[in-house]
């Protein structure tokens, strides 16, 4: 799934990123001409501005030096006003871009020109319709336990924000001092959405205190946000009172903002009710739909996917229990079976830090075991590599079960596969297989880093994502590994496949069910566990997450089934000129794109294959 990642995941990410030049186009390629050349100029006229209003975009791509060293030492102005002037930014773009000849465009041009005019008019229509969080769609609430700078800062501060030399140290201190005035203006941003009933609901408060107090409970020099630094200018030799400065600087300015903030959730808890959907707050139900496009990146409704999913999990059980029958499990519904296979000891990793680290041993051992097998399926593999590391501890209590981080565009951050490790008996070995396979090789890493190594992609292309494409992605990655052998004589682990299939499918049902149906908490967590098995503590972290992110869950499969779709009418049409790997690279290669665009993507393979 995506998190930090999804910063670049949604069309709600930011408006700034529809606005970035097209600076990676190929060496050698012929200047843009026209109502491209148009385009492209637009683009680039709001490249400085973009980065400007998104100091940190330039390092999350590994470009904050040289001319834009300046970005490293800055944060995002987070204010009221700031954000008011993004909205009206993204109308005058859309504007701009809608001014231009869509039919004079071809190929390539069109597909980023249909691209960038999806985010720019989802964020706009979200703009217009909604005023909580700042506008837009799919995260209504600014302070949860999957959102709030308390939640992202550590984690990019730590594994973005690189330090090399005494000028990076000194950006990093600058970039913690930034960070009061943040956590204060995102407190006002809070405070303002609860004067209009937006507060989360109090089940999603509870975890968030919980986590907020966990935060401030740890000692000083022991935080991610100071420990990071310390830790990173010893090993690079970096002379100076850096311990002091950052302690100074968390401890009278960080600290304080922060417990202000706690203070503000704190506040909510009597008032907070227990409905878990959006239905409840202004505009509910418009909220919902529109998010559901800006992560499925289609027009699907909410009715279409709750019927899809109730589908699914009857289709999807039935090849769970023959799988399980020819691995001599017969008795009891399928979902018991699942059950008894999560309560086996022996699919089990000892809970302990011995246990987690032989659990990211054998995920390594996974990765090299199908690696060699990925040139019969791409005809281009990633120069990145991929590591495996656990979710830290600060954040495990709230986070998914995994997620992915792509690499900088600079090559020197790899890919990175995250896996939360705070029970083991949440990853029990017959679906941990299923999950590499999505986050890592040959889903998530694959995808992103080929999307960041494209030669002739326009780094707008390598920097917007789509959560229907990029985790569709994941999900048809988890079934290619059948077709490439990898369950071959594992009836219980290809089972776990179909279950982590059958999982994506409850997720249609029980988002669509608390956002558009109504259905509580407890009763999503109820079909949810019947359904699949799973343990009731990963239900409801699951469960909490689709709370405050409505509409991502649903992108998974109907991603998935859109491309197979696409791959279907490719082979259909190419009959024995169909090559899988010349698919998938150009499924790949042109970038992450909208469900919407990605049959105009599969067209302009068709026919440059029977050319």
């Amino acid at each position: 799934m995506m998190n930090r990642r999804e910063l670049f995941a949604s069309a709600t990410a930011v408006a700034a990123l529809a606005a970035l030049p097209r600076a990676a186009s190929a060496q050698g390629a012929a200047a843009p001409t026209g109502e491209a050349a148009r385009m492209y100029a637009m683009f680039d006229r709001s490249m400085d501005q973009s980065m400007r209003r998104s100091p940190e975009l330039t390092t999350y791509l590994g470009i904050d030096k040289g001319a834009l060293a300046w970005s490293k030492s800055l944060l995002s102005d987070n204010s009221a006003t700031s954000a008011a002037e993004g909205r009206a930014q993204t109308t005058k773009d859309l504007a701009e871009l809608r001014s231009i000849d869509r039919k004079q465009l071809t190929g390539m041009d069109a597909v980023n020109y249909d691209t960038v005019e999806f985010v720019l008019a989802v964020q706009d229509e979200g703009n217009s319709k909604f005023a909580y969080n700042n506008g837009g769609s799919g995260a209504p609430y600014v302070l949860s336990q999957l959102t709030g700078l308390y939640q992202q800062a550590p984690d990019f501060l730590d594994n973005n924000h690189t330090i090399e030399t005494a000028d990076d140290a000194d950006a990093y201190l600058s970039r913690l001092e930034c960070l009061s005035r943040s956590f204060d203006n995102e407190t006002e941003t809070a405070r303002r959405d609860a004067a209009m009933g937006v507060i989360p609901p109090d089940f999603v408060l509870a975890k968030t205190v919980t986590q907020m107090e966990a935060f401030l409970a740890t000692k000083t020099a022991e935080t991610t946000l100071v420990a990071s630094l310390i830790r990173r200018v010893g090993e690079k030799n970096i002379q100076g009172d850096y311990a002091g400065t950052a302690t100074k600087l968390y401890d009278e300015r960080v600290k304080p903002a922060l417990q202000r903030q706690l203070d503000l959730v704190k506040s909510w808890q009597p008032k907070a009710v227990h409905d878990a959907g959006v239905k409840r707050l202004p505009k509910g139900d418009e909220y919902y739909a529109v998010s559901l496009k800006n992560y499925v990146t289609s027009n699907i409704t909410p009715e279409e996917v709750h019927k899809l999913g109730l589908e699914l999990v009857k289709s999807l059980g039935s090849k769970a229990n023959a799988l399980m029958k020819k691995g001599g499990m017969t008795k009891g519904t399928v979902g018991e079976r699942f059950a008894a296979l999560y309560a086996d000891p022996k699919q089990h990793w000892p809970n302990t830090d011995e246990g987690k680290e032989a659990l990211i041993a054998s995920l390594n051992e996974q990765v090299k075991e199908i690696t060699p097998l990925l040139p019969k399926y791409f005809g281009q593999l990633p120069k990145a590599p991929v590591e495996i590391r656990r979710v830290p501890k600060a954040i495990e209590a709230g986070a998914p079960g995994g997620y992915y981080n792509s690499p900088s565009l600079d090559g020197k951050r790899p890919g990175i596969y995250w896996i939360n490790l705070r029970d083991t008996a949440e990853q029990p070995k017959f679906v941990l297989p299923t999950l590499t396979y999505h986050e890592a090789i040959p889903g998530h890493h694959l995808q992103l880093a080929l999307n960041n190594e494209a030669g002739d992609l326009p780094l707008i292309r390598k920097i917007i994502g789509f959560s229907g494409y990029s985790e569709g992605w994941g999900l048809y990655a988890e079934e290619l590994a059948v077709e490439m052998g990898m369950y071959k004589g594992k009836p219980i682990d290809e089972a776990g496949m179909i279950h982590d299939a059958m999982f994506r499918a409850v997720r249609l049902v029980v988002d669509s069910g608390m956002h558009y149906y109504g259905w509580s908490r407890e009763q999503a967590v109820k079909y949810y566990v019947d359904n699949i098995g799973d343990q009731e503590s990963g239900a409801i972290t699951e469960i909490e997450r689709y709370c405050v992110w409505p509409g991502q869950a649903c992108s998974y499969m109907v991603g998935k089934i859109t491309i197979m779709e696409q791959r279907a009418r490719a082979r259909k049409a190419l009959g024995r000129k169909f090559d899988i790997r010349k698919f998938h690279d150009a499924l790949l290669l042109s970038g992450g794109v909208p469900l919407k665009v990605l049959e105009n993507v599969v067209g302009d393979y068709i026919a440059r294959a029977k050319a």
